[in-house]
């Protein structure tokens, strides 16, 4: 299995590899970290890969390029904040600013300048953007005043502002509904494969479903997993369960997946219809798992 990042909001696809909810279910997984969400696009398509967990927007790209994918869960919402330095509290501060991004070329970008349009920056005419990689490198770019803003997803967002950054604005709250990221297979190796598809998002879901029945332990393994305080991963927990930024069976809202066709769309100036979010999903991989779970 390949995945994009090591993030918290991947947080039950290690608990499922490290805790031992894959072999339960008779399967010998590997994850592999890699970097970023279009080599890992690629390489599932190469089929070196059974499954990837990545951004929601690589898949849609590659689908409408003719690639055999196809998103068979949720992993998570978007859960950013937009963190500004100490000099900038506000987004109108960031007007004629510098302002990091993880890559200028991909889903978050865009919704990054989604929220700053909604609040009257327009791009490129009010603030520049420049690459600087993920939360980590955004927070150093931000200590060194390269840069006066970035997104930054839960529970960095927390640290960087325990760090005296400022909290200009959950972006969630502009940009609502928004789904950062799914489970992936090709299509036509999951219909040959369906058992053990469906036996995957059995370990999976288990994994997710202990994060809320165990909170102590949870708390501990991702504090450790994710080289995180305490505090921290519980900050973090907290605000994923509380907010659902996980659905709690890691089922595929079209609502957020739709707001994410409709960036790419915008990004990509499509011409004619907006596809129908259906088109990029199969959640009866989800539904079988479900029910042999006893949750449907």
């Amino acid at each position: 299995v390949g995945v994009s990042s090591k993030v918290l909001g991947y947080g039950h696809l290690w608990a499922a590899w490290r805790r031992g909810y894959f072999e339960r279910e008779g399967l010998d997984v590997e994850v592999v970290l890699m970097r970023g969400t279009a080599p890992a696009v690629q390489t599932l398509i190469a089929g070196s890969i059974s499954a990837g967990l990545l951004a929601s927007d690589g898949p849609i790209t590659a689908v409408e390029q003719g690639a055999d994918l196809v998103m068979v869960a949720s992993s998570s919402k978007l859960t950013h904040m937009l963190m500004g330095a100490k000099n900038y509290p506000t987004y109108e501060s960031l007007r004629g600013a510098t302002i990091g991004s993880s890559t200028l070329t991909s889903g978050t970008a865009f919704v990054l300048r989604r929220a700053l349009k909604a609040k009257g920056l327009e791009y490129p005419r009010d603030y520049k953007l420049l690459n600087v990689g993920g939360t980590t490198s955004a927070f150093l770019a931000m200590n060194a005043g390269q840069i006066a803003a970035a997104m930054m997803a839960v529970p960095n967002a927390f640290q960087a502002q325990d760090a005296g950054f400022n909290v200009i604005g959950r972006v969630a709250d502009v940009v609502p509904n928004y789904l950062l990221s799914a489970y992936n297979v090709r299509r036509s190796w999951a219909e040959k494969n369906r058992p053990l598809v469906v036996r995957f998002l059995k370990a999976v879901v288990r994994a997710k479903k202990w994060f809320e029945q165990d909170r102590k332990s949870a708390v501990e393994f991702l504090a450790k997993e994710f080289q995180l305080t305490p505090a921290l991963a519980e900050r973090g927990l907290d605000y994923y369960l509380t907010n659902q930024a996980w659905h709690p069976e890691l089922e595929i809202e079209m609502d957020g997946l739709k707001t994410v066709v409709d960036i790419y769309a915008e990004q990509n100036n499509l011409k004619g219809p907006i596809p129908n979010p259906e088109k990029y999903v199969d959640q009866s991989y989800l539904r079988q798992a479900l029910k042999e779970i006893g949750l449907r």
